[in-house]
Formats: C-alpha cells, structure tokens, sequence
C-alpha cells in the first residue's frame, strides 16, 4: 500500500534528495493522516457516546488533535519549501520544525485536557454501555494506527525526515493508548468494574509524553544538535576519497532544514604541493558536494608533513602515547619546531565532552610527561578541543 500511494502521488519519488520530491513526500504523509485521523475520530466519538465512555471520546478527540496535527504539518511543509530571498539566504526549511514544536504543544495541551476529565471521571465515574461492535471499531483503529505508524516510518528514513519519524512513534503511541481503551471496555464487559477513568488517565498521560518527545525531537535541530556519525563518515569519506587530500578534521554541519544544510571541514594537504594545485581540489570538492549531496561545503586547506621521516616519528609517537591514555583521544594540525636541546611538539587534542575542565589541565601534563618519558627534549604545546560529532 505505501509504494502504492508513493508511486501515484510522489513524482520522481526515487529522487529524495531533491526538495521538490521531498516536499511530495511531506505532502502524501500529511494527507493521508488527516485521512485516516478524521475517520477515526468520527468512529471512536459515535462509539465513545453510545457506550458513555470517557476514554474512548478522550482517544477520539486525541486522533482529531492528530487530524489537526497533520493539517499543520502540511503547512509547514509547503512554507518550508519556499525558496530562499534576500531576507533569508539559506531558505525557509526551519519552518518545518516550527510546525512540528506548534504539533508537540497540540498534542500536549490536549493530553492535559483529557487528564483533567479523567480525574473527575475517577472521583464521578458514570455507568459504561457494553457493545462488541465498539470493541470490533477500535480494533480495527489499532490496525490504522499501526499501519499508519508503519507509513510514515518507512517515508521518513526514506527521506530523512525528523518529523515523520516523531509522527511515526506519536502514532504507536496511539496504538497504546486505543490498546488500553479496548481493555476499558472489555474489563466493563466480562467483569462489569468500571476502570474508565483510570484508563483515560494512563491515556492521557501517555498522550502528554508523546508530545513531549515530539518537541525533544523538533527542539533539537533549531538549538543545534550535534553531527550524525553515519553523516559525519558519509561527508569525511567522501573528501578524503580525493586525490591530494591526506585527512580531515573539525566538520561542522550547519542545518537549515530538512535537505538544507551548510558545513565547514578541515582538509588536510601535502605542505610541499604547490598551493595553486590544492585550491583548484578543495574548488572542485565544494561544487562536487553541492552537486551530489546539495551541501554548501566551505573547505580550510591544513597544509601537514607527508615525507620528512623525522616528523613522521615524534607523530606516531604522540599517537601511541594517546592510544596508551585513552582509546578515545585523537589529534590534528601536528607541527614541530626542531633543535638540538629541545624539541616542540605542537598540536590541537580532541577530547571526549564527559572531560571537565579540571581533568584537562591534569591530562595535558600526563600527555607531556609520558611523551618526555619518551624523548626528554620534547615540549609538548596542546590545544584542547570537543569533537562536533554525536556521541551516540
């Protein structure tokens, strides 16, 4: 059905790095969630009253915020697709992850208005009416919902999308949430103890934690979260896979939406190569990155030693050094100033975050004792830094 619906609808569905696609894609998912939404809140509402039941009206109107959700997301997909102009230069994708924390608060407001009904419902419950068609429709709404958490999962790993993925996880949270209704009524019904306000309080609830997530995941690329490793290699690899590039460090990824981002690396070359040859490589590596990955990709040459045997050992020996401290260390820009008594060393350390101020002072002495251990004429001059890259 999901290939089905993408094949008639998304044209050139293949090609997802393309905005024009993605915007497709976005506008597929949107209207297929106010589809089945509306049709699910208009089923579990006629069965919420036939049955007097507060948890199944409170998971009818939580698929109506849905429907609602979805009407938002549409918009935000189709603003986030405007171009960009003399006000805004990298474009208008962020409004997607607006429209989704406008979503998440949706979501949250009206998990708290159905915790607020339930706990009267506790304190007053009211007589339930037992029907097994109501039982047989929310049945059937599990199904729609897992099947709808199943689209919209599957779209958005295709297109990289944070917003399908948080409605793809908000959907199984409805499944949860129908799942404990269905056991409301089915308790009324074989055992005859009214557990509907309970019910619609770990519905509420769970509603109310979905949108909270929803927000986490939304929030974090408008604050400025922190390179994918599969994105971090994807990038790295794809400069160092250039003739003349010996290695690179410090990415750094600006993003301006889905499909819209900017970013800065460090690329090492060889320091005896005419300076005009490695300009002309970093020229074409930022227009090959535009043109495959649509990435603004701004390049600083690190000009480093490749052959003078000398440098190449105290090098490998910081190396093993740091290997011995911790696996984790790693170290960029080496350079050394030689002489006859003393020996500078000098380069940028990367630390793991979890490292807090007062261990750094303590591990550049270690680093630079154990390297004087090695050679006592060598002075260790250390710039510490974090890596950009998740942890995760």
């Amino acid at each position: 059905m999901t290939e089905l619906l993408v094949k008639r609808f998304v044209k050139n569905y293949e090609q997802v790095e393309d905005a024009g696609v993605r915007t497709s894609y976005g506008t597929l998912a949107s209207m297929v969630g106010i589809f089945c939404n509306i049709l699910l809140f208009c089923g579990k509402l006629f069965i919420g009253v036939l049955v007097n039941s507060i948890s199944v009206m409170a998971d009818a109107f939580n698929n109506l915020s849905d429907a609602a959700s979805s009407i938002i997301g549409f918009v935000g997909v189709k603003m986030a697709e405007k171009p960009a102009d003399d006000d805004h230069p990298f474009g208008h994708g962020r409004i997607e992850y607006i429209a989704a924390f406008i979503v998440a608060f949706l979501v949250i407001q009206v998990g708290f208005s159905l915790f607020k009904t339930s706990l009267g419902k506790v304190f007053h419950p009211e007589t339930l009416t037992f029907k097994w068609v109501s039982l047989l429709i929310l049945v059937l709404s599990v199904c729609v919902k897992l099947w709808l958490s199943a689209f919209n999962r599957r779209l958005g790993n295709r297109i990289n999308s944070k917003v399908m993925l948080a409605t793809a996880a908000d959907a199984m949270g409805d499944v949860a949430t129908t799942s404990s209704t269905i056991l409301s009524i089915g308790v009324y019904g074989l055992l005859g103890w009214n557990i509907d306000g309970i019910v619609g309080l770990v519905v509420s609830v769970v509603v109310m934690i979905a949108g909270v997530n929803i927000a986490k995941d939304t929030l974090a690329p408008l604050i400025g979260e922190a390179i994918d490793p599969e994105l971090y290699n994807q990038i790295t690899n794809f400069v160092e896979g250039f003739d003349g590039i010996v290695g690179t460090h410090d990415l750094i990824v600006h993003n301006y939406g889905p499909s819209k981002s900017m970013a800065s690396i460090h690329a090492e070359v060889p320091n005896d190569r005419d300076i005009e040859i490695s300009h002309e490589i970093i020229d074409r590596i930022e227009r090959e990155a535009y043109r495959r990955f649509g990435l603004m990709l701004v390049i600083h040459m690190d000009p480093v030693e490749t052959h003078d045997e000398r440098v190449l050992q105290f090098k490998s020996m910081v190396l093993e050094v740091l290997g011995e401290i911790d696996s984790r260390l790693s170290f960029h820009d080496f350079r050394m100033v030689d002489g006859v008594e003393r020996i500078n060393l000098i380069f940028d350390l990367v630390v793991p975050r979890e490292y807090k101020p007062d261990i750094l002072g303590k591990l550049k002495v270690r680093i630079s004792d154990e390297v004087r251990r090695r050679d006592k004429r060598c002075v260790c001059v250390i710039t510490i830094e974090n890596s950009f890259l998740s942890g995760a």
